[in-house]
């Protein structure tokens, strides 16, 4: 006799129930959302992996030889354990590409084409980092696709439209180009680029944001859309309250100020007797704080420090006072100093000091993983902390072509066809 409805139901509750007991991935927010990734170098691989750390499921779809350009960036390069003579995977490869599986697949070969439509029919994202046109090429771009499920996000240095959309945008450039290169660096010296990927990054997180928020609307209406993220548009809307005062006064912005702020004094680093720590003195409140550390209440009563109007503009006054007194002193006891009095301070760590910290070792931001070829290696963990979901590396970051053969079987391809695809250069 067939179960009533209600029995299938309450059986079907049961067996999630009885997974999620078993598995905590089932957990994750995107659990049982699969994501096409036809993206390289940093942005797009950013962005799908804080998808996949969410528990999406990510293949990576790689040059069938070459793969993700970031592979031979290096050194440095993970030492591979089975096969010393030979270069593992590239530091910065590993950075932004756990959690995903990889299928090396040569699209231009009509083959191929097929194999990544059906791949894409079967699943709810597709991410790509091409040029304006390119996948379309291929019959790949979105309206040749003609799935209005799919959620279709392109990521480009300028975007599908303007005067620049067919301009190739690495980060520097926009950074230049888009204004963050102006303001930052030492005042009076050349411009300089932030010491990471900033734009590609801060592109990455409006990526991943945009999918999520459409996969909300998709609940909604049934229908995915596509979204466009460019480098440049992120990059403005990234300068925050300095494009505001620029709009709101109509005059240029104050250029670069090092570790300065514009509008608060003191907020900035100093020099110790062997290093640099930076402080904040943001409201009147903490000014007095830094006063009474550093024995030199008499600053108080000093008529050009009596609000933060007038530090900023007595700051050429003010500031190498600050610093003579801390020159006295090391950053670690200025730090000693400081703890508990209510001030912001911190000292300025390079990476490896970072890394080692004991508040991020607390946070559990390090963590390390088993890969197939290089053995253990330590990674940067996903940094947000659900109260029920808990994002982990499920997947260490991929070999080239590491699924293909798995990806093709669920597709219904059998080993046979497999094999002739690899040998004659579609699969890898």
């Amino acid at each position: 006799m067939r179960k009533s409805w209600f029995a299938r139901f309450q059986f079907r509750q049961f067996s999630v129930a009885a997974a999620r007991f078993t598995n905590p991935n089932l957990e994750l927010p995107l659990n049982g959302i699969r994501i096409v990734d036809l993206t390289r170098v940093l942005a797009g691989p950013y962005a799908t992996q804080m998808l996949a750390d969410l528990g999406a499921e990510v293949i990576k779809v790689e040059h069938v030889t070459r793969g993700d350009d970031t592979r031979s960036w290096g050194p440095p390069f993970a030492k591979n354990l089975k096969n010393p003579d030979t270069p593992g995977e590239s530091a910065y490869f590993l950075s932004v590409n756990r959690n995903k599986q990889s299928l090396a697949l040569n699209f231009q070969d009509p083959r191929g084409q097929k194999i990544l439509h059906k791949l894409i029919n079967e699943s709810d994202i597709v991410i790509e980092n091409y040029l304006p046109g390119t996948l379309s090429k291929y019959n790949l771009g979105y309206e040749q696709l003609q799935n209005e499920k799919i959620i279709y996000a392109s990521i480009t240095g300028y975007g599908q439209t303007g005067p620049y959309k067919d301009r190739a945008g690495y980060d520097i450039m926009v950074e230049a180009e888009m204004g963050l290169m102006h303001i930052t660096g030492e005042k009076n010296r050349p411009p300089v680029k932030v010491g990471v990927a900033v734009t590609d990054l801060t592109t990455g997180l409006y990526a991943a944001n945009s999918i999520m928020a459409a996969l909300l609307g998709r609940t909604k209406t049934g229908k995915g859309q596509h979204i466009d993220v460019a480098l440049s548009d992120c990059q403005v809307a990234t300068l925050s309250n300095i494009a505001s005062s620029c709009l709101i006064s109509g005059q240029p912005d104050s250029g670069r100020h090092g570790t300065e702020h514009p509008s608060i004094c003191p907020y900035q680093g100093f020099q110790t007797a062997d290093g640099t720590i930076i402080i904040g003195g943001a409201n009147d409140k903490l000014f007095g704080i830094l006063c009474r550390l550093l024995n030199r209440e008499d600053w108080l009563a000093d008529p050009r420090f009596g609000s933060n109007p007038l530090r900023v503009k007595h700051r050429s006054h003010l500031v190498p006072m600050i610093e003579e007194e801390l020159r006295e002193k090391s950053t670690a006891e200025w730090l000693t100093i400081f703890e508990g009095s209510g001030i912001a301070y911190a000292a300025v760590n390079d990476i490896q000091t970072t890394l080692h910290h004991p508040h991020i070792l607390a946070r559990e931001m390090v963590t390390e993983v088993e890969h197939p070829e290089c053995g253990p290696m330590k990674l940067v963990a996903p940094p947000v902390k659900f109260s029920i979901a808990k994002p982990s590396i499920r997947l260490p970051p991929p070999m080239l072509g590491q699924h293909t053969d798995d990806i093709l079987h669920t597709l219904g391809l059998g080993d046979d066809q497999i094999r002739t695809l690899r040998d004659e250069g579609v699969v890898g």
